[in-house]
């Protein structure tokens, strides 16, 4: 089985939040988003491309608010 990677870089003020998407390949098929930014990433799994990758972000971002919060 050949396994679907898609990468997609946004540019940020401190470097470039980068979001790699794996799976994906059929309707009902499930699939892994890793979304990394300044060496901080989060995975996060699930069944539709879209709502996994706006999750990926979300979670991303609570946890780059967290580790604000706590300096």
């Amino acid at each position: 089985m050949s396994e679907r990677m898609d990468r997609i870089f946004i540019p940020a003020e401190a470097g470039y939040i980068k979001i790699y998407v794996f799976g994906f390949l059929r309707d009902s098929a499930w699939g892994q988003v890793f979304a990394e930014y300044n060496g901080l990433t989060v995975v996060v799994k699930g069944y539709n491309r879209k709502k996994t990758i706006i999750r990926a972000l979300t979670k991303l971002h609570e946890s780059l608010l967290k580790l604000k919060k706590d300096s």
